[in-house]
């Protein structure tokens, strides 16, 4: 049966895969850790630790909300450290994408939960 597809605007039999949709995701250690309580309570204690704003940007005179937590070596290199408070940082969106691309150093994020 012909039908139009959502993924790629044309029309092609039902049964067949225009490439174009998504793939689901691998449900891993990480994925499962992300969803148990353990990680919701952590979460919202290192928030409230460092005040809800951003580690970075308070450290460089502004102060920035709508953070996210950071594991500063992440889940996949050291899964122990996953609810380690030193290893966890408040970021917001910039500096949490500067951080995943190597821009922010890992001694550096360290630095700023030192005195927790």
């Amino acid at each position: 049966m012909l039908k139009s597809c959502k993924y790629c605007g044309r029309i092609h039999d039902n049964k067949s895969d225009c490439g174009r949709k998504p793939r689901p995701k691998k449900y891993n250690d990480t994925n499962k850790f992300r969803n148990t309580k353990a990680w919701q309570r952590k979460r919202a204690y290192i928030k409230q630790r460092d005040l809800y704003l951003c580690r970075v940007c308070r450290d460089r005179g502004r102060y920035v909300q709508g953070v996210e937590v950071h594991h500063i070596v992440p889940i996949s290199e050291d899964y122990d450290l996953r609810l380690t408070n030193s290893n966890l940082v408040t970021l917001c969106d910039r500096c949490h994408d500067q951080a995943d691309s190597g821009q922010l150093s890992r001694a550096y994020l360290r630095g700023l939960t030192a005195n927790d």
